[in-house]
C-alpha cells in the first residue's frame, strides 16, 4: 500500500516535459522580452506548476517541479529587479531559493543565489551581495568545472571589488576565468536566461575591473563583450557602456562620460529602459569629482534620467 502511495501521482512524465518545454521557451523570450511584459507570462506559468505540485507525487517528480518552480520565481525576482521593485524582487528571490533547496540540486541552489546577488549590487547593501554570492560560490564547490561555478565566483569578484577588497575580488575572478575556461565547449548557452556564455564573464570581469578603477583592463572586457553581444536588444550592452562612461568619471574625462552614459541610456528600446539602467547612469555622477556636478555635462545627464519615459 505504502508503495503503491509513494509511486502515484497525478501528472504524467508527458506532462512534465510539456511543462520544462514551456519553461525552456519562457528562458529564451527572457532574453529579449521586457520585463513588464514578461512577468505575467512567468506568474502563468509559475500557477500551472505550482497546481500540479499541490498533488502528492513521487519524490523524483517533486524535485522536477521544486525545481521549475525554483527558476520561474528567479526570473520573476530578476524581472522585478530590474523595474526597481526592490520588496518584492528580494521576497520573489527568497521564494526561488527556498524551492531550490527543496529540490536538492545543489547547481540550482547555488545559481539562484548567485542571482539573487544582482539585487544588493545593484540597490545595496553590498555585502549581502557578496555574501550570496559566496554562498553560491560554497554550493558549487567540489564538483567538476560548470558555468554555475564560474557565474557565482565571478559574482563574488563583483561585489568584493564594490566594497574595495582588491585581493579577495582578484582572487574570485582568477578563480572564476579558471573554472569557465574548463567548462565543457557547449555549455555556454547563449540563448536562455540560466546560460552563462562569455559575453556575460566579460560583463562581470568590467564591473570587477571599473569598481577596482583598472580602466585599461575594464574597458578590453568592454570592447570584447560589446563585440560578442552584436545587435542583442537586451540591457547588457547598456550596462557595459555605462561602466565605460564611469571609468571616463573616474578619469575625470567629464564630457565624454556623460555624453556616452546619455547615449547608452537612450538607445535602450523604452521596454527595456527601466530603474536598473537608471541606477546604474546615476553612478556615472557619482564616479564624477564632485566640484563638478554642477558642470553642464553632468546638468545634462540628470535631466535626461529626469525625464518621463515617453518624452525620450
Amino acid at each position: 500500500m505504502i508503495d503503491r502511495t509513494l509511486a502515484s501521482g497525478s501528472v504524467t512524465k508527458v506532462q512534465l516535459d510539456l511543462l520544462n518545454e514551456r519553461l525552456k521557451w519562457l528562458r529564451e523570450q527572457y532574453i529579449v522580452t521586457p520585463p513588464q511584459t514578461m512577468i505575467p507570462r512567468l506568474l502563468t506559468e509559475l500557477r500551472e506548476v505550482q497546481v500540479v505540485a499541490r498533488d502528492r507525487q513521487p519524490a523524483t517528480t517533486q524535485a522536477r517541479l521544486s525545481e521549475m518552480t525554483a527558476m520561474l520565481a528567479t526570473l520573476i525576482g530578476d524581472s522585478l529587479m530590474k523595474l526597481g521593485e526592490i520588496p518584492e524582487a528580494h521576497a520573489w528571490y527568497g521564494t526561488a531559493r527556498a524551492a531550490a533547496d527543496d529540490s536538492g540540486n545543489r547547481l540550482l541552489r547555488s545559481r539562484v543565489r548567485a542571482q539573487a546577488a544582482m539585487l544588493p549590487y545593484y540597490y545595496g547593501p553590498i555585502e549581502a551581495a557578496v555574501d550570496l554570492a559566496k554562498e553560491a560560490s560554497e554550493l558549487s564547490a567540489g564538483r567538476a568545472p560548470t558555468i554555475t561555478a564560474a557565474f557565482a565566483a565571478v559574482a563574488e569578484a563583483r561585489a568584493q571589488a564594490r566594497i574595495g577588497t582588491t585581493t579577495a575580488a582578484l582572487h574570485a575572478l582568477h578563480k572564476a576565468q579558471d573554472l569557465f575556461s574548463r567548462t565543457v565547449p557547449g555549455g555556454q548557452d547563449d540563448y536562455d536566461a540560466f546560460g552563462f556564455p562569455e559575453r556575460r564573464l566579460l560583463l562581470y570581469m568590467s564591473g570587477v575591473f571599473t569598481n577596482l578603477g583598472q580602466h585599461a583592463k575594464a574597458r578590453a572586457a568592454q570592447q570584447r563583450a560589446l563585440e560578442l553581444y552584436g545587435d542583442n536588444p537586451c540591457i547588457d550592452p547598456a550596462l557595459l557602456r555605462i561602466e565605460e562612461a564611469i571609468c571616463f568619471a573616474q578619469g575625470h574625462s567629464l564630457d565624454e562620460a556623460c555624453q556616452l552614459a546619455i547615449s547608452a541610456y537612450l538607445s535602450v528600446p523604452a521596454g527595456h529602459r527601466t530603474r536598473i539602467l537608471d541606477v546604474r547612469a546615476r553612478d556615472v555622477i557619482v564616479a564624477i569629482p564632485a566640484r563638478l556636478r554642477a558642470a553642464r555635462p553632468a546638468r545634462e545627464l540628470n535631466e535626461v534620467l529626469a525625464l518621463p519615459p515617453a518624452q525620450m
